[in-house]
């Protein structure tokens, strides 16, 4: 595959510099200079050129050569704002566990300012070896900045798998990563496998809305990427005192390029418990008839040091805000406990919850699929439960 610019063509108006989202294009003396270091042949200059002088000629790469030369699996860890985000040691627990079949090493890619602090918890938390950047310049997300630097991490290093979570971060980085290294991606897994004779990663996500899995290959290509739900997988025991290899990757920071500028970064502090990070949930769905009825299961959720959540239904109806959503288009949860209020359990729901440690619920419909996840069913009305269960606990 190339790229070239018709320099009868073009006439210097500079719109494909603006669009270029790799900083790839320069204007000199009127005319495009296109980097082909950074260029990935995404193709939106062509579009946005109205004057045609922009032309890709693309060719079947066929398959990666010599897969023999690609192992490990690798994660891309979140660190932003020097923190590291928990989700990524869910995503080294997964690394772990599909490396019992590959039999390699798990490798860390970490980017970030002052994130050498994290190392040794990397470690501990399954990582053979661990690649690190660290610079000032990294504080903030940055997706263009970022997909840069793993990009080159995982060229030099070359694992055969490369996870992420599929949180904000992870959800801007990795498809940047994967056109720039010229493979496939699925995003927003639940499941992951090996197929151990193919040394390749079956990857199942939600397909059609949560109506059916979708099981995923990616045989021509490596390495094979994917994005996972966080609080899907689950973190393994921290091996204290643990050491591995720690490689620290010295580039030149001013090599890297964006036309995005990062000036702060917020956090949202609405919800007074995030239900991602909730060891107990009290959550409601259509069932509970009203908003009103909210006060109720929050009150509940107060009393268990909880966190309060809903299913689509009980958010498009108007009766609780978008962010206790649980579920496909919601969050993933996985805390202690979850209590299941007047939520009939469609699978798009079960998607977001099913992987709770300990799940009750509480339905009128003695047939309603949330039973066939509970560890305790309760056939009843839950404006009689509920009430009685505040009256205990508070006693």
């Amino acid at each position: 595959m190339s790229i070239q610019v018709i320099i009868s063509k073009c006439k210097g108006c500079g719109l494909c510099v603006k669009v270029c989202p790799f900083s790839a294009i320069t204007m000199e003396n009127k005319l495009a200079i296109i980097d082909k270091d950074k260029c990935t042949l995404c193709g939106a200059c062509v579009e946005k050129c109205n004057f045609a002088a922009i032309e890709i000629e693309r060719k079947d790469t066929g398959k990666t050569e010599d897969f023999n030369t690609y192992r490990g699996i690798g994660v891309i860890v979140e660190v932003i704002n020097e923190k590291l985000n928990s989700a990524s040691l869910e995503m080294l627990g997964a690394a772990v566990c599909l490396n019992e079949k590959l039999k390699d090493k798990v490798i860390a890619f970490v980017a970030g300012k002052n994130c050498k602090q994290f190392v040794n918890t990397l470690f501990e938390y399954g990582a053979d070896k661990v690649v690190l950047y660290e610079n000032d310049g990294l504080q903030y997300l940055n997706d263009e900045i970022f997909s840069e630097i793993y990009q080159l991490m995982i060229k030099n290093h070359k694992p055969e798998i490369v996870l992420t979570a599929a949180t904000a971060y992870g959800r801007a980085v990795a498809p940047r990563v994967a056109v720039m290294l010229r493979t496939g991606l699925t995003a927003d897994c639940t499941e992951l496998e090996i197929d151990i004779e193919k040394r390749e990663l079956k990857q199942t996500r939600p397909a059609f809305g949560g109506n059916i899995m979708a099981t995923i290959v990616c045989p021509n290509h490596r390495p094979q990427m994917a994005t996972v739900r966080a609080k899907v997988m689950k973190k393994i025991e921290p091996r204290s005192g643990i050491q591995g290899e720690l490689i620290i990757e010295n580039y030149n920071f001013s090599d890297f390029q964006s036309g995005m500028k990062v000036l702060r970064s917020e956090y949202d502090t609405s919800s007074k418990v995030n239900i991602t990070e909730a060891d107990i949930i009290v959550a409601g769905g259509r069932g509970m008839n009203s908003p009103d009825s909210f006060k109720m299961l929050e009150e509940l959720a107060n009393l268990l040091n909880g966190a309060v959540g809903a299913s689509r239904a009980a958010v498009d109806a108007g009766w609780i805000d978008y962010s206790h959503q649980v579920g496909q288009t919601g969050k993933t949860v996985q805390p202690k406990i979850y209590i299941a209020c007047g939520i009939s359990g469609a699978i798009q729901h079960l998607a977001g919850m099913k992987s709770s440690d300990y799940i009750i619920a509480i339905n009128k419909d003695k047939n309603a699929p949330i039973f066939s996840v509970a560890d305790i069913g309760i056939v009843g009305d839950v404006f009689e439960i509920i009430p009685e269960l505040i009256k205990n606990l508070k006693k």
